[in-house]
């Protein structure tokens, strides 16, 4: 039986102090003391020290007949590059629930990537004294996975190159005899990817000597061609000078030069898979239906085929066990997956939410970025995939970014804020509304309940709070509430806690967008016009080319997952507010078959993100009398 929560007095200051001084100014719970409060067994952690834990998956079948809870997911109206702060909402939203009104509640987030942590955001792990802790372990290494998914996927591409070489080099019996060595016992044996390889291929035979000399061709030769090879490599470092490389070029490997590129690791199919898989056997699945390229017949060509989705699956057999952590008032948070949600889906695990369902009464969840972004893909790919129901929209809005949508001067991150967003300036928050109003409307086509949640700065006036409330409720939302749990933790967050608790209550009429047989060109415009508010969508030569080729290969019935800005409704992200009149540019589409979805990519987007002139990690150090690490954020 579970023990009896109890909650972490905080020690509020004021003015509030950096992040990481809260952070490390806390008192940390035993994490077996989170775990006993949430109701999970000691059998069921593998610890990483004492404040993180994993959460072994065999919990699932323990608690199946158990009902979920509800099913809560914060999303925010188009944010300025600062951020409105819905990573500090949800926790904020679940230290309320559970430290100040006796709910059993779970935060379900993703683990930051040391791209943005180091470049220019800072930590990602909430704020002020709303937030996830130990805080840097949060936003550096936390278990490993990141550098698991980075490795599957750098071994994934090293397969690639390496095959393309071997099978140039050799002819069609060398190449057998080395992919099928005789063993010690004077045998040839197929491993389990060969096999399954060999089923794809329709060849019914187990025995390696009993193929004939076409099939083993067939099965020895992927012909891959390196001009149609989409894996690229990755790193978790904002890197821009590996955006483009070249490969090849040492003395052995002359002749197998050729252009890649990396990607950061958050925006790995990899990363993808960890977030979308719901086991360790649909993970394995997952893997190998990973697409790289196509052969120079112009077929889909698999990790499968390559025989390496089993040591994929070895990689990152931990990684796919939900991390355990909590908050700054104890309460329980789960931190698993981190991909990136305008380069790719944006939210964190379904294993974790399943967990979260089954242990607690509210499970608070976050979709980066706006809702045109992060909320579109949480229904559209993620809700497909876990089969889970959310009744409420938590929509985050700041009258700084409302001031920004009206007409205000533009917000760089590292630099002061001009006199317009510090000063009250009801015009231009009213002529921001219509960007708020538009992400409402968006979420009520989903036919479930919004509420908004007005996140407080310090330099807010009374006024322009009750001007965006009026506005939310005006366009339907179930109500809007102001919060100031960056200042004040959980008490700060209680009424909107109640607001969310009334809305999980009401009635909800949950649908998708769009169904996944139609036409990949008709899916993309139904986002693009229902949610963006655009008028049309025009396609470059190589998405018309990639069309045309992935419903050849029948991928056409995927969701989709916009790369896109999210500092716009549109591809464009000097068109604030709440745009009209603009068409979206698709310049290539990628198929994450794996992952299970087709990645447009709208205008410029880039998969690799670079570092500013001053990035973040100037600031950061360590104190080598104590320890602690210094300037995180």
């Amino acid at each position: 039986m579970a023990r009896k929560f109890v909650p972490t007095p905080l020690k509020l200051r004021k003015p509030v102090p950096s992040d990481i001084d809260i952070a490390q100014e806390a008192t940390l719970k035993p994490i077996v003391q989170i775990a006993d409060e949430l109701g999970i067994r000691e059998d069921e952690l593998e610890l990483y020290g004492p404040y993180k834990a994993k959460v072994k998956l065999e919990i699932l079948e323990r608690l199946k007949d158990r009902p979920d809870g509800k099913y809560i997911d914060v999303t925010a109206i188009t944010p300025t590059p600062l951020g409105e702060g819905k990573t500090t909402t949800t926790v904020g939203i679940c230290q309320a629930l559970g430290a100040h009104l006796g709910k059993n509640v779970i935060t379900a987030i993703r683990q930051p990537s040391q791209g943005p942590t180091f470049g220019i955001k800072g930590g990602a792990a909430g704020g002020g004294y709303s937030q996830i802790i130990p805080m840097e372990d949060f936003n550096l290494h936390l278990t490993g996975d990141i550098h698991a998914i980075t490795a599957a996927n750098n071994l994934l591409a090293a397969a690639i190159d390496v095959r393309i070489m071997h099978e140039s080099m050799q002819d069609d019996k060398k190449l057998f005899d080395a992919l099928c060595p005789i063993d010690k016992e004077g045998k040839r044996k197929f491993s389990p990817s060969m096999l399954r390889r060999l089923a794809k291929l329709g060849i019914k035979k187990t025995d390696p000597e009993t193929l004939t000399p076409e099939e083993r061709s067939l099965f020895a030769r992927l012909d891959i061609d390196p001009a149609a090879i989409t894996w690229s490599r990755v790193v978790d470092t904002n890197d821009r000078f590996l955006r483009t490389i070249t490969i090849g070029q040492g003395p052995e490997e002359k002749g197998f030069e050729r252009k890649t590129g990396y990607d950061i690791t958050v925006a790995s199919e990899i990363m993808a898979i960890l977030a979308l898989t719901t086991d360790l056997a649909d993970m394995r699945e997952r893997f190998g239906r990973i697409v790289i390229g196509t052969n120079k017949k112009g077929e889909a060509v698999t990790a499968e085929d390559l025989g390496v989705a089993g040591a994929l699956t070895v990689l990152m057999k931990d990684a796919i066990k939900p991390n355990l952590m909590q908050t700054l008032e104890g309460t329980p948070a789960f931190v698993h997956a981190g991909p990136f949600a305008n380069i790719a889906h944006g939210q964190s695990s379904i294993i974790a939410d399943k967990i979260a369902l089954k242990l607690a009464d509210y499970v608070i969840t976050e979709s980066g970025f706006g809702a045109d972004i992060g909320m579109e893909k949480f229904f559209g790919i993620k809700c497909r995939y876990s089969g889970l129901i959310p009744q409420v929209v938590v929509l985050v809005a700041t009258v700084r970014a409302l001031k920004m949508h009206g007409g205000g001067p533009k917000v760089v991150a590292g630099k002061p804020l001009a006199s317009e967003y510090t000063d009250e300036n009801l015009e231009l928050v009213r002529k921001g509304l219509p960007n708020m109003e538009r992400h409402i409307k968006n979420a009520l086509k989903y036919g479930v309940n919004v509420v908004v949640a007005v996140n407080s700065f310090k330099d807010d006036t009374a006024a322009e709070v009750d001007l965006v409330r009026k506005a939310a409720i005006e366009a339907g939302a179930m109500d809007a509430v102001v919060s100031r749990h960056w200042m004040e933790g959980g008490a700060g967050a209680v009424v909107l806690a109640e607001a969310v608790i009334k809305a999980a209550d009401k009635p909800s009429n949950f649908k998708q967008l769009y169904p996944l047989n139609l036409p990949i060109k008709e899916k993309i415009e139904i986002i693009c016009k229902e949610i963006y508010g655009a008028d049309g969508v025009d396609y470059s030569p190589e998405a018309e080319a990639k069309i045309e080729l992935y419903t050849k290969l029948g991928f056409s019935e995927l969701p989709l997952c916009m790369a896109k800005t999210h500092l716009s409704f549109s591809h464009d992200a000097s068109l604030k507010g709440a745009p009209t009149g603009f068409r979206v540019p698709i310049r290539d589409i990628r198929a994450s078959v794996g992952s299970g979805f087709l990645y447009p990519l709208l205008g410029t987007m880039r998969t690799m993100p670079g570092l500013p002139t001053r990035p973040v990690f100037y600031d950061v150090d360590l104190d080598l009398k104590t320890g602690k690490v210094l300037g995180l954020f």
